[in-house]
């Protein structure tokens, strides 16, 4: 499948401008998008602390360095939000992995920004975010991922479902990251990968 966007002149980020704006936000009482709300804002504030946290502790598992290594050039676009929770545990995890390779560039756009994106590659009819597109040098789709891993997304499904209220369906996910420690996003990127 071809990405046919062409991705001058939109807003795109690399990992380390993405956390500055952010962070620049963050300092301005801000979030990305329109919503300024003190629930957005609450949001965005653990996702800053989580962000840095992970920046300093993710570690990848060396089977998965390796295959890294091998990859021929490719980017990485991911859809983004400063208020999305899962993005702030899964991003940087994938700036870490795409660290390994100087041949991957990640470069982040802001899923609100971008709907016409977002709309060509939704999670089962929805925005989730973030998602992964992996784009080769000709701008062929080599896979998408997102919006969490599938440990995390198979608990999300069956806690909506259920009718779970979204603040406990959201610990319960936030709770699960922090047990996995990024071992079931590498074991997918693996298998992916490989």
């Amino acid at each position: 499948m071809k990405f046919n966007y062409n991705l001058e002149g939109r807003n795109s980020y690399t990992y380390k401008t993405y956390r500055e704006y952010i962070d620049t936000l963050h300092a301005q009482n801000k979030t990305t998008g329109n919503d300024h709300s003190e629930a957005m804002l609450t949001y965005s504030n653990m996702n800053v602390t989580r962000m840095k946290r992970l920046d300093k502790t993710a570690l990848i598992r060396q089977d998965l360095v390796q295959v890294i290594q091998a990859l021929p050039p490719q980017k990485w676009l991911v859809l983004s939000e400063a208020w999305c929770g899962d993005a702030a545990q899964n991003i940087p995890w994938l700036n870490k992995m795409a660290e390994l390779n100087s041949g991957i560039q990640v470069q982040l756009i802001l899923r609100d920004e971008n709907a016409d994106i977002m709309d060509d590659f939704m999670t089962n009819g929805g925005k989730s975010i973030p998602k992964l597109i992996a784009l080769d040098k000709h701008d062929q789709v080599l896979f998408t991922w997102g919006p969490r891993p599938r440990l995390m997304q198979e608990k999300y499904l069956q806690m909506k479902k259920d009718g779970i209220e979204y603040a406990e369906v959201s610990k319960a996910i936030h709770s699960l990251y922090a047990k996995d420690k990024g071992n079931a996003l590498q074991e997918e990127f693996y298998l992916i990968l490989k």
